[in-house]
């Protein structure tokens, strides 16, 4: 799916032109749709670990074309760590941010809305009492996530709430982390 770059429409950094172009590919041949993106972690020592991401399938074929990207996780002191990255709930909330900011602003480049700014703000309310493994009533997951939005932009507050509700709508973080999800954990023999 190379792109001819010269007759395109971009709103908010977004090749709108692109985005019809591949929505109406994949309506022509939905398995395009179809993607697994992959991670791999690797423990360095004590709370330290670092994850690397780069090959994906998507768009009916293996991409392995980027470099790989290091992740590095890690605690705070309070927790035992040494603070060389952000520990693994804030990186949900990272990846949160980030794909609920996707959604909104491809979704409002796609209906002509034009962007100056969009910033959020993340908080979790977690609990280490569960991950201790101290009390089997205090769940180990985050119990509430909060997000605020401060979006830039000449249009209504009505319609910015719009674009809040599509963003939920159409980010598959929010959805993952809000719904119930099959995650398969089990041990490489090989």
């Amino acid at each position: 799916m190379k792109a001819d770059n010269r007759n395109f429409k971009t709103v908010n950094g977004v090749n709108v032109t692109r985005l019809v172009e591949t929505i109406n590919l994949i309506k022509e041949s939905p398995d395009i749709s179809q993607f697994k993106f992959r991670a791999t972690n690797k423990w360095q020592n004590g709370t330290y670990n670092q994850a690397t991401v780069k090959d994906f399938y998507g768009a009916l074929q293996e991409d392995d074309t980027r470099d790989p990207m290091y992740f590095d996780t890690d605690e705070p002191p309070v927790l035992l760590g040494g603070n060389k990255g952000a520990n693994p709930v804030e990186y949900l909330l990272i990846g949160l941010s980030g794909c609920l900011t996707t959604a909104m602003v491809a979704h409002a480049a796609a209906k002509g809305i034009e962007l100056r700014s969009v910033e959020s703000r993340l908080e979790g309310d977690l609990d280490v009492q569960g991950f201790l493994g101290m009390s089997e009533e205090i769940p180990v997951e985050y119990q509430q996530i909060r997000v605020t939005f401060k979006i830039d932009a000449d249009i209504s507050d009505e319609q910015k709430q719009e674009l809040i509700e599509m963003a939920q709508k159409y980010s598959p973080v929010f959805n993952t982390v809000s719904k119930p999800v099959t995650v398969q954990v089990g041990l490489d023999k090989g």
